[in-house]
Parts: C-alpha cells; sequence; structure tokens
C-alpha cells in the first residue's frame, strides 16, 4: 500500500514522487521499462560504450531550480558545463575573410561577440549584446511561468513586471510585449540582425523545441539563447541518465521506491476515486492518489472504462513525427576545419548557415518526405566526459529533424533506416571532413524505434505538438491542464504532455506535486517552501 503511485519513471515522475515524499508521503513509482528514467536514460550500448536513449543536452533543468531543490548533488548528480554552449561552422572554412571565421556562442557574452564580429561583422555583435540584454530578463520571467501552474492570470503576472521602466529600457506597452512573444522565430530574428549564418545558428538553436521559426509564438524559443550566458547547457557524468539515477536516490532517502519492469496496467476505482492500480503482473497497489507520469494517452489507456469525458475525449496533436537519432560510436571526434575543438566540441554543434535549409527540410516534413538536404545538429560529450568509452573511442550523437513516423507512399522505415543514417552521417561530414570515415557502430533511432523503444506516440519527443495551440493553458487539452483529471479525483497528470512541454525541465513534476499537496490539505513545511516558490 502506498499513499501516492505515481505510473513512469521519468525524470518529471521522480521529481513528483521525491517532492511528494520529501512532504513525508509514502510514494512508490511503477515503471514497465526494465531501464530507469524513460527519455533521460543511458544504457551500454556497445560493450564498455555509454549512451543516452533520449536526451543528452539538459538546458531548462538548470534554470528550474529543481536540481538545486532537492540537493541532487548530494546524491550523486555532476554536470560538466557545455561551455562553449554553441558552434556553428563556417560556410568558407578556407577563406581568410569573414565567411571562414566559425560562430562561438560561450557563456562569456565578450567572447560571444568577439566571434560574431569576426565572423558577422560589428553592427551584429553589437545587436546580438543588446538582444541578450533585452531577452535575457524576458527568459527569466518565461522560466519562472514554466515552474507555476499554467493559468492566464499566473501567466500575466510573470511577465507583466517585463513592461515596467528599468535601467536604460524605456517602457514597454503590454500589447507591444505580447506581439513580440506571439511573434515569429524568424521576425524576431530578421528585426534584431543583418547575417543569415547569425539567424540561420539561432534559428536551428530555437528550433529543437518543436516548430520550425515561422511560426508564431516561437520568438520566446529564440530568446532563451540569452539565457545561456549566465548557466551553459549541461551533460551528466556518465550520461543523461545520471540526472534520474540522482533522483531515484534521492526518492529512496525519503522512503519512497521504484518498481522497474512492471508498469500500471489499470487503475483501481472505488465510489468514483481513484483507489490505486494494478500493474501488468497482476499486482494491486492500493493508494489514494495517482500521478499519471506518462503519455496522456497511455494515462487514457490506463484508466480505460474510468476515463472521464474530459481524458476519454482527450485529443491533442501528436504530429507526424519529429526526428531521427543516430548514436555513433567512432574512433575520433569531428574535426572543424579552422576552429580549435576546446570551442567546438563542447555544446550543440548547429550544423547549418541559412534558413532555407531549414525551411525546406519543415516543408518536406509536413509532405510526409524525407528531408532532401539533412539538418544535423551534433553533440560529442565524450570530449569532456571520459566515463562514455574507453580510450581511443568516442560517442558522438547526431540529431536531425523533421521526419516523418508516417512516410507518403507507404513507405517503411524499415526499409529506409540504413541509408537515412548514412546520408545525415554525410551531413555531418560536409562541415568535418573524415567524420564519416571515424564512425565504427551506428545506433539508429527512427521516429517508429522511438515510439517503440520509450514509448513516444509517433516518435515525438515533445509528446504533444509544442506549437502554440498547445502550450500553457491549452496543454494537453484546456480541459486537463491544471494536472488533475475532472471527473476522477485522485488521478493527477505530470510528464511531457502537459505544462511546460518537452524538454528536460523537471517543472511539470514538480507542480504537479504541488498541486496533490494542496489538495491533500498537507501544511508541511515542504507545501509551503514549493507554494512560495
Amino acid at each position: 500500500m502506498a499513499d501516492v503511485v505515481v505510473v513512469g519513471s521519468g525524470h518529471n515522475g521522480l521529481v513528483a514522487a521525491c517532492h511528494l515524499a520529501v512532504a513525508g508521503l509514502d510514494v512508490e513509482v511503477v515503471e514497465a521499462d526494465d531501464v530507469l528514467g524513460g527519455a533521460v536514460s543511458t544504457v551500454e550500448r556497445w560493450p564498455g560504450v555509454r549512451v543516452d536513449r533520449g536526451s543528452s543536452a539538459h538546458v531548462i533543468v538548470r534554470h528550474s531550480g529543481v536540481v538545486e531543490e532537492l540537493d541532487l548533488a548530494a546524491h550523486g548528480l555532476r554536470y560538466v558545463d557545455c561551455d562553449p554552449w554553441g558552434f556553428a561552422p563556417a560556410p568558407d572554412p578556407g577563406s581568410d575573410g569573414p565567411d571562414g571565421r566559425p560562430l562561438v556562442f560561450s557563456v562569456d557574452l565578450d567572447a560571444t561577440c568577439a566571434s560574431i564580429e569576426a565572423a558577422c561583422g560589428p553592427a551584429d555583435a553589437a545587436a546580438y549584446r543588446r538582444f541578450v540584454e533585452v531577452w535575457g530578463p524576458r527568459s527569466e520571467r518565461v522560466v519562472r511561468a514554466f515552474g507555476d501552474r499554467p493559468s492566464p492570470g499566473r501567466l500575466a503576472r510573470h511577465l507583466w513586471p517585463l513592461g515596467a521602466p528599468a535601467k536604460g529600457r524605456p517602457r514597454v506597452s503590454g500589447g507591444d510585449l505580447a506581439t513580440e512573444f506571439l511573434g515569429s522565430g524568424d521576425a524576431l530574428l530578421d528585426r534584431w540582425f543583418t547575417s543569415e549564418r547569425l539567424k540561420a545558428a539561432l534559428a536551428w538553436f530555437g528550433a529543437q523545441s518543436g516548430p520550425p521559426m515561422s511560426e508564431p509564438g516561437t520568438a520566446a524559443m529564440v530568446g532563451w539563447a540569452a539565457l545561456l550566458h549566465t548557466t551553459p547547457p549541461g551533460h551528466p557524468v556518465g550520461g543523461s541518465g545520471g540526472l534520474t539515477a540522482a533522483l531515484r536516490r534521492k526518492l529512496e532517502a525519503h522512503g519512497g521506491r521504484v518498481t522497474l519492469g512492471d508498469g500500471a496496467a489499470s487503475l483501481l476505482v472505488e465510489d468514483g476515486r481513484v483507489a490505486g492500480v494494478v500493474t501488468g503482473s497482476g499486482r494491486r497497489i492500493p493508494a489514494t492518489t495517482v500521478v499519471a507520469a506518462c503519455h496522456v494517452g497511455a494515462t487514457r489507456a490506463i484508466a480505460g472504462e474510468h476515463a472521464p469525458p474530459a481524458l476519454r475525449d482527450a485529443d491533442p496533436p501528436l504530429g507526424n513525427g519529429f526526428g531521427l537519432v543516430l548514436r555513433c560510436l567512432t574512433e575520433a571526434l569531428p574535426t572543424y576545419p579552422g576552429v580549435d575543438p576546446a570551442d567546438s566540441l563542447q555544446g550543440l554543434q548547429l550544423l547549418c548557415t541559412d534558413r532555407a535549409v531549414l525551411a525546406r527540410a519543415h516543408g518536406d516534413w509536413l509532405a510526409g518526405d524525407l528531408p532532401r538536404e539533412p539538418v544535423p545538429l551534433a553533440m560529442s560529450f565524450s570530449a569532456s566526459d571520459d566515463t562514455l568509452a574507453p580510450p581511443g573511442q568516442h560517442v558522438v550523437t547526431i540529431w536531425g529533424q523533421w521526419y516523418p513516423y508516417e512516410l507518403r507512399d507507404g513507405r517503411r522505415w524499415e526499409d529506409l533506416a540504413e541509408a537515412e543514417a548514412a546520408r545525415l552521417v554525410a551531413a555531418v561530414d560536409r562541415f568535418a571532413p573524415g567524420f564519416a570515415d571515424s564512425v565504427q557502430r551506428l545506433y539508429v533511432q527512427t521516429p517508429l524505434l522511438l515510439e517503440q523503444e520509450l514509448r513516444l506516440p509517433r516518435g515525438n519527443v515533445m509528446h504533444v505538438e509544442m506549437s502554440l495551440s498547445s502550450m500553457f493553458a491549452f496543454r494537453p487539452t484546456p480541459a486537463l491542464s491544471g494536472h488533475r483529471v475532472p471527473g476522477l479525483p485522485g488521478l493527477y497528470l505530470a510528464g511531457a504532455s502537459t505544462h511546460p512541454g518537452g524538454g528536460v525541465s523537471g517543472n511539470s513534476g514538480r507542480t504537479a506535486a504541488r498541486v496533490v499537496l494542496a489538495d491533500r490539505g498537507g501544511r508541511t513545511a515542504a507545501l509551503r517552501r514549493l507554494l512560495r516558490r
């Protein structure tokens, strides 16, 4: 018996479980997979080689406060800073002029602006400095909104102070502020900068959330880059799963427990409210509260005949796939001409120099086609973490975005995976000659395999589309956006299907825990601390 059963051991489920256990509740996490962590997990893919299954670079969680609140460093979590956090190659690396200079985005704003000036000119360097000054405070407010419940009133309270005058900044009207936030990333970039190279690098960074930067409401996804000059992305030592392993240790230190390989199969419901779960093995776990930290579609299936209309009729947009991931075992790291490896290999290798390539790839995806020109983002964290691979070997992750789950003309991923992987490797090789020859082994995560391996319907790593119509109080649907399931007391939602969406942040799990504790009428010190934030 437990006070709370958490369904799913993804990082949001574990964050919720930790907060509830710290507040004194008896918590059990049940997970169908034999691997802890869902999409925040690492496995030994080849002998002695540790490879992430989902996320690799952790961005939002380093700003959300979750790591510090739960004191995860005391439970073994150690991050390696990705600094420089971004690198974009030169379009003509053999040139002595600006087109031969790469773009290097460091935590150090002065160093970043110097790189931009060398590659794009002094005007864009000055504009970038001003961009960080303006969008840094805005992104900090978005961080706060991500960490709170997604009601319109709460969102307004977080963002409204941005309109107030500050040193060197005039008052901004609410209408102007709304227009900027609701605008597209492309429009924002065109308004601030002239260099297409700079705009392409920032657009490719912003597009990691999913939507193309031509869509309304994507300006803030570009603006997030301003925050990385205070705290960069990080990669846990030993792999992405270092985060969820630390969360498990935190949970167990407070009396909670995790069961792997035996997930929830159905809900127990008595007198119209949740009474626990039945696992796949038939084990019954009575509990007055269930936090479903899994895909909203999986929650609906577990609820079965007990699903109330708000859950039964939920049909959020899942999209037609999202991306293709290559996990490469190599004998060498990528070598980009004209740049020090210390500048190019620490963070996100944004291998795009023109937004037209992004636009074409997204257009092909909309048509159900493979991208005519694959757009890669590479990460090579074994450059700074020798626990990932034996000496003389490296792990390189290549992310290609906008690959359809369901292909036009009935083509099958089983027949295409090898050829598409080769094309994506070749796309990296164009910027880092010799990379293709260094690849020894490949693990190819097609949209179909992402669905099968990580239980991500249609291969969407964000669960639900991250477009404006599916964010904040619309995620996953307006009726379910408050983390409670109306019509079935005791059932709560957490995970990427809920606000603030995909990515590694822990915000959803923490907010779900707040709601559970408030509904239980708790007066613990932990609850008071949570509600003050």
